[in-house]
């Protein structure tokens, strides 16, 4: 997947994508990362890419043209079929972990980072595919929203994770919280890793784990479950859950 980030900021992205997966993933040829600023795509000399506000405020928006020119520019030099252009901003649709698993497969996405007080509205209305928002709170800009999405859908293209099995076991991956993981040593401060997890009895861990996984959906997020996909076995578990929660069990 080729990953094309439009941002007057590059040099923030050097720490996050210079380390640990991401980093992995670019080396193996799995992900190709790009960052452009759309300064060099302005108009005049000063390469201004915002100006003020028509109507009057404070402030500065940021110009359509130059963010124009760099999508053209990325569209002229790659050849894609399936691509996404996304703006982050905070009027999108909330970015969640099935927005991850759809976008991991295109072949292309573009992400635009916005600043100041945000874009010329022709720029979402004309230009962009869609609107994404990592959450109801302000930020400086869109290069952390960019850099979370990034490092979201990297995670869903196969063989990035190394394991096959890492990214289905992650919170929120089928709608629900992971389950409680546990290490060396068995006994910690008087507690105990749970029997069950060094019984060898992989069926019974596997129970275990989807149980204690939707018991802690429930006791911290259980608005989540409304949603997520949940067999007939996970519904009775879930009963019994509430059961012992409202007991005191």
């Amino acid at each position: 997947m080729r990953i094309d980030i439009i941002s007057l900021f590059p040099a923030m992205f050097a720490g996050p994508f210079g380390d640990s997966i991401t980093k992995r993933a670019v080396a193996a040829g799995l992900l190709d990362i790009h960052i452009l600023n759309p300064r060099q795509f302005a108009y005049d000399r000063h390469k201004q890419v915002d100006d003020a506000p028509f109507g009057g405020g404070s402030g500065m928006v940021l110009k359509p043209e130059p963010f124009a020119r760099a999508l053209s520019y990325i569209r002229r030099n790659t050849r894609f079929t399936k691509r996404r252009v996304i703006l982050l901003g905070p009027g999108g649709t909330v970015f969640n972990q099935e927005r991850a698993k759809t976008l991991a497969a295109y072949e292309q996405i573009i992400l635009l980072c916005g600043h100041y007080e945000g874009f010329d509205d022709r720029v979402p209305s004309q230009l962009v595919d869609e609107e994404l928002s990592i959450g109801d709170y302000v930020l400086t800009g869109g290069e952390l929203p960019a850099m979370v999405v990034t490092d979201a859908v990297s995670r869903m293209i196969p063989g990035v994770l190394g394991s096959e099995e890492s990214a289905p076991t992650d919170s929120f991956y089928d709608g629900i919280l992971g389950f409680p993981q546990y290490t060396r040593p068995r006994e910690y401060q008087g507690t105990p890793v749970p029997e069950v997890l060094i019984s060898g009895d992989h069926a019974k861990i596997d129970a275990w784990r989807r149980e204690e996984a939707l018991r802690r959906t429930w006791q911290r997020r259980p608005e989540l479950l409304a949603q997520a996909p949940l067999s007939e076995n996970d519904r009775r578990t879930l009963e019994r859950i509430k059961v012992e929660e409202n007991s005191g069990l």
